[in-house]
């Protein structure tokens, strides 16, 4: 019988705090960026109240576990196809708002970010695969990485859509752009070299970086909304650069490096094995 000790060193609990932690932090992130159009459509306060429930039905379950497994891995499932299905239909809900009126290269730009609303559609296939793979094998680590290297390839379209905007006005947001290809790009190798020693080390250091862009990020739409003109500070990050935007990316590292280290004993083993 594992120690509570054995259990937080597992790298499972901390994909499911990861999912209650960035659902509950999209209630605020949707809040304001509905709050733009002054939630014009009633279907814009679903995300939000999804993101308030969901996450007090994640620490149920999660205290279920022990004693109603069944039940506890019943409510999981139900909340991540549930977030599945709210990805999946705000982005087309963003898409219907001008790209399918008329296709077009600008409508694709300047419509709502069609692929943010995937944000929910990522965590609720975080949620099913933690109920469906065995947290012990290299498959689970291999499908954090690949729902990760998913995330930063929706970044890289979020990046380059909302800095076109401005027609890419500062050269420095070029840097965000990217640094979501080079995780894209070492992401994707690793799923197929799982076992390369090597690869693991320079994709921590790859995701250590994304961390840092993340964060400058952060730091440079902060002091791009305080310059702009505005009423008050809501209305400045309200109609300025989007607040949160960046720290997609160190959140986004946060989930590869999970998936980089449930990876990291089955390469010992392999080792011992080939000693």
């Amino acid at each position: 019988m594992q120690s509570k000790s054995d259990w937080l060193r597992r790298p499972w609990p901390l994909t499911e705090i990861f999912a209650v932690a960035n659902l509950a932090f999209l209630a605020a992130d949707v809040f304001i960026a509905h709050s733009v159009n002054r939630f014009e459509q009633p279907a814009e306060w679903v995300p939000v109240a999804f993101s308030i429930v969901a996450p007090v039905v994640l620490v149920i379950a999660a205290a279920m576990r022990r004693h109603a497994q069944r039940a506890s891995t019943l409510l999981g499932l139900l909340v991540g196809w549930c977030a599945l299905g709210v990805g999946i239909a705000g982005m087309l809900f963003h898409l219907g708002s001008h790209f399918f009126q008329q296709e077009s290269v600008r409508n694709l730009v300047y419509t709502a970010p069609f692929i943010a609303p995937l944000a929910y559609s990522g965590l609720g296939l975080l949620l099913i695969m933690n109920r469906m793979v065995p947290a012990e094998s290299r498959e689970w680590a291999l499908w954090v990485i690949v729902l990760a290297l998913g995330g930063f390839a929706g970044n890289f379209g979020l990046t380059l859509a909302d800095h076109a905007q401005n027609a890419f006005f500062n050269p420095i947001e070029w840097v965000a752009v990217a640094a979501s290809a080079v995780a894209v790009g070492f992401l994707a190798v690793l799923v197929f070299r799982p076992g390369d020693r090597f690869l693991l080390r320079s994709t921590l250091a790859v995701l250590a970086l994304e961390f840092v862009v993340g964060i400058l990020g952060f730091a440079l739409h902060i002091g791009a909304d305080f310059a702009l003109p505005g009423r008050s500070l809501w209305e400045q990050f309200l109609y300025g650069a989007p607040l949160f935007a960046p720290l997609l990316f160190p959140n986004l590292a946060l989930l590869a490096a999970i998936g980089v280290w449930a990876l990291w004993p089955g390469i010992t083993a392999d080792s011992a094995a080939a000693a």
